[in-house]
């Protein structure tokens, strides 16, 4: 499988009047073209500002973020972002929220519009399309919030903890949705979540950063029988809590 996104040698630190904090040292790691990529750590450890880094938010002090192998300054247009709350415009309907992304790149003409139209409809929210987003459930804003990401059709989708803002109930309901959109459309996908449950039922493949500075720790692949192929459905699966207990020990073995 082709990489898309890979990763060499990354290093960042924050810079105060009280000194430097090193957040990440010599992250390395590659994604698969295709593939769900998790990421967890314990608080603090850097996952978030790994994310920013990938999106060009912010710089790196060293190392390099190849994608399609080559520097990823340029095609950075291509990340789709998802962050923990979906931020839509309560002063908007939800067609021109998921619209606009699109308005601002001048990218809205008729044929978006009508791709726009379909996936509300696929994906549940035809019927809300001229609805403000105050009269949407939580989880049929973050799906909101997903589709105007889609329309942008980027190759690499980062979503920074998209379902934490949710009670328990709609965030799996929420994340088994998403999750399948997101694999249905044969997306790259890279998630940070501090939820180790959540990160097995999505991933392919899980990395565990290591308490501040962020280090790679380990890269665990994730494999389920064909049976199991929703997140719901893998956390009924037999070796669901052994992959559980492998990376609850891994986050509590201290370097």
């Amino acid at each position: 499988m082709k990489t898309k996104l890979e990763v060499k040698g990354l290093c960042y630190s924050y810079h105060t009047m009280e000194g430097e904090t090193q957040a990440l040292l010599d992250i390395s790691f590659d994604v698969k073209d295709g593939e769900f990529f998790v990421i967890v750590g314990p608080s603090g450890c850097g996952k978030s500002t790994l994310l920013s880094l990938l999106c060009g938010l912010m710089e790196p002090e060293s190392g390099s973020i190849l994608i399609d192998g080559a520097p990823g300054e340029p095609s950075r247009a291509a990340m789709g972002y998802m962050l923990q709350r979906d931020h839509l415009l309560e002063w908007r309907t939800i067609f021109s929220n998921i619209s606009l992304g699109l308005e601002i790149q001048n990218r809205l003409d008729e044929k978006a519009e009508k791709e726009l139209i379909h996936m509300l409809d696929t994906y549940g929210l035809s019927q809300f399309k001229a609805a403000r987003p105050g009269q949407l459930s939580g989880g049929m804003r973050q799906r909101a919030a997903l589709i105007r990401t889609l329309a942008l059709k980027p190759d690499i989708l980062l979503l920074d903890e998209p379902f934490s803002a949710l009670d328990y109930q709609t965030r799996l309901e929420v994340c088994d949705d998403i999750s399948t959109i997101i694999r249905t459309q044969k997306k790259t996908a890279v998630l940070i979540t501090h939820d180790l449950s959540e990160a097995i039922s999505v991933a392919d493949r899980i990395l565990i950063l290591s308490s501040r500075p962020g280090r790679v720790k380990d890269i665990i692949p994730v494999a389920f029988e064909p049976e199991y192929d929703r997140p719901l459905t893998r956390r009924n699966a037999p070796e669901f809590s052994a992959y559980f207990n492998q990376l609850w020990k891994e986050l509590r073995d201290h370097e």
